[in-house]
């Protein structure tokens, strides 16, 4: 059974038959390990539509100009979880994303990030605060002359600037999870915001009509949108009443009606 990573000829076999063949009988004519064949799948191709969206989001986000600048920023464990983020973020909001809001997904993953970093960062100041502590205690319970009192004193010292730092990394949690709660909020992505949507979007017939007489602003936009609607369903039925010459060299009428027949 072969080792090591995956070729692009290996690679290129996968792609081209992932969808008649099972990732086990993909390994089996590769000589490869079923598990490994199906890792590169899920992080490469996906196995179903739902997967296949979140790496088509990754390989996207990839060839983004700003993805070396995030290369630089974050380490490779905050780099994986960044694309976790990205991944189902990118899903949530259905690729229905304009640029501006697209860093505003950015901005809120960096905030995430910045705060794992606070929590990691509290995590081990309080182990070491914590073997300082245990360290002074025995340096204490020792007779009065084995006592290193320049040892404790330091110890003493880093402790408090430890605990100014705590101090120092809570308010900076904060802020930053405020930060990212209102972010969030500017991209509409809380449950209270969706379900209202949702609520929205289950307007009645007869309320729609209600609306059009009574919010004349909503008729007019409603009827500019229609018209525009009518001009390019005008050009579009033209367009296609026209011969057309298919790929193939025969020429044909898309659009054939009594009305489109030349006479």
């Amino acid at each position: 059974m072969r080792k090591g990573r995956l070729d692009l000829n290996e690679q290129s076999y996968i792609k081209n038959n992932i969808k008649d063949m099972s990732y086990e009988n993909i390994a089996t004519v590769l000589d490869r390990d079923p598990k490994s064949v199906l890792l590169w799948i899920k992080q490469n191709v996906g196995i179903n539509a739902s997967d296949r969206k979140e790496v088509e989001a990754l390989n996207e986000l990839k060839q983004k100009a700003y993805w070396r600048d995030l290369e630089g920023q974050f380490t490779e464990d905050e780099l994986e979880m960044f694309l976790f983020h990205w991944k189902k973020m990118w899903s949530q909001f259905r690729e229905d994303v304009f640029h501006t809001e697209e860093i505003q997904i950015v901005d809120t993953i960096k905030l995430e990030i910045l705060m794992n970093r606070c929590l990691k960062s509290q995590n081990e100041n309080i182990k070491t605060l914590s073997n300082m502590e245990q360290i002074i205690i025995e340096e204490k319970n020792q007779d009065k002359d084995l006592i290193d009192w320049d040892l404790v004193l330091n110890l003493e010292r880093q402790s408090a600037v430890l605990r100014a730092s705590q101090e120092a990394l809570s308010r900076d949690y904060k802020d930053l999870q405020t930060k990212k709660s209102a972010m969030i909020k500017d991209l509409k992505g809380t449950r209270e915001q969706r379900i209202k949507a949702i609520e929205d979007s289950k307007i009645t017939f007869a309320a729609l009509i209600k609306k059009i007489i009574l919010d004349g602003d909503f008729r007019h936009d409603t009827g500019i949108e229609m018209e525009k609607m009518r001009l390019a369903m005008d050009i579009e039925r033209d367009r296609l009443s026209e011969a057309h010459v298919y790929e193939d060299g025969i020429t044909d009428q898309p659009f054939l009606t009594a009305e489109t027949v030349e006479s």
